[in-house]
């Protein structure tokens, strides 16, 4: 299936300058839908997981479906203030600033084999933070795995001792 004919482009979105990878299309086709969860699991190529780790807030679109894909457990990654349990904080520079995500301190085991999924990998800001919360708590990640990858902002460069596969590269 032709992925990219499902994402559009949306110039100065959240703000000028930025081109926005709209996924809005792809989640509204049902056999779209269907053919990118299946696609987004076949990259794992059997990979023995147990907990998928997915960040707020379009990672929670195909997180939980690859989870259950998977026999696994889903957790959710959020900003802070909205996990209602003791949480294990990161923070993370932006361009401009830092931001902070957070998980709960029992959602992931010593020894937990983790899939860390994201809909796009651009700066890997976001994506760094995460494996280093998963990280802190025991788990080991097997893989990264995004839908779009945004190649020339080099975000795989900051968790490239990892496996990473994506889906759809620009």
């Amino acid at each position: 299936m032709d992925f990219k004919s499902f994402i559009r482009d949306v110039p100065d979105f959240p703000k000028e300058g930025i081109i926005f990878k709209d996924i809005t299309l792809l989640l509204q086709n049902p056999k779209a839908l269907n053919e990118t969860a299946n696609a987004l699991y076949d990259l794992l190529d059997g990979q023995n997981i147990n907990k998928v780790v997915a960040m707020e807030s379009r990672g929670f679109v195909f997180g939980p479906l690859l989870a259950q894909k998977l026999g696994a457990g889903f957790v959710p990654v959020r900003k802070p203030g909205k996990l209602p349990s003791t949480t294990l904080s990161e923070t993370y520079n932006l361009e401009y600033g830092t931001d902070t995500l957070e998980i709960h301190t029992d959602s992931i085991q010593k020894g937990d084999k983790v899939l860390v999924h994201d809909d796009v990998l651009a700066t890997g800001g976001t994506a760094k933070a995460t494996c280093n919360l998963i990280e802190r708590l025991g788990g080991e990640i097997v893989q990264c795995n995004f839908l779009i990858e945004l190649t020339f902002l080099k975000g795989s460069s900051k968790i490239n001792e990892y496996a990473i596969k994506s889906l759809v590269k620009y």
